[in-house]
């Protein structure tokens, strides 16, 4: 299976870092990458292809390389972008972001999503569950060939989250790794 990583927002956080968390200083563009590099040695580590591309160029209209492209010429099985939400420093949990109900994609992110909400919850009882939700303009969901999904991991701003995304990056990764080949593992039986 080969897995395209994209961690999201820009690589330094230049020019779109994203979401941020004033108190902590923490931002998105950093946040997804450590979480992206964490899920992509885990995928290695099952055997899995993987590319790992963070770029907010998702067209090409700027100097540098297409996540869109790029994972649709690589050949990608699978398409993960991983963020940081952020609303009004109030709301928090995790939600999945994919094309449509109906899609391989709307297995993907079941299957992360399921992963994800147990691990958190393991860690924080509270966390909420925000579910699985359609966004079919979004072009990394729209315009990649192979199953996608945008993760949105927890909310940035809001101060409870922000210390899960600090303390908690290495059990996010593997949650979403576990997802990926829980997919896999269904695809093929």
């Amino acid at each position: 299976m080969k897995v395209f990583i994209n961690p999201g927002h820009a690589p330094n956080g230049n020019p779109d870092p994203g979401a941020i968390n004033d108190f902590f200083r923490i931002r998105e563009a950093d946040v997804a990458m450590a979480i992206g590099e964490q899920v992509k040695q885990y995928l290695i580590k099952a055997g899995c292809g993987v590319k790992l591309l963070q770029s907010n160029n998702l067209y090409g209209e700027a100097a540098g390389e297409n996540i869109i492209q790029s994972a649709n010429d690589w050949e990608a099985d699978i398409f993960v972008s991983i963020h940081c939400n952020a609303f009004d420093k109030t709301v928090r949990g995790a939600e999945t972001l994919v094309y449509d109900l109906t899609s391989d994609g709307h297995e993907l992110g079941k299957c992360i999503h399921a992963q994800l909400i147990e691990e958190m919850q393991d860690i924080d009882c509270t966390f909420p569950d925000r579910g699985i939700k359609t966004r079919p303009l979004l072009a990394v969901l729209r315009s990649t060939i192979m199953p996608a999904v945008l993760v949105e991991t927890a909310f940035i701003d809001n101060d409870y989250d922000a210390l899960l995304l600090m303390n908690h990056q290495q059990e996010i990764a593997a949650a979403i790794a576990r997802g990926i080949t829980d997919y896999w593992v269904q695809k093929q039986g």
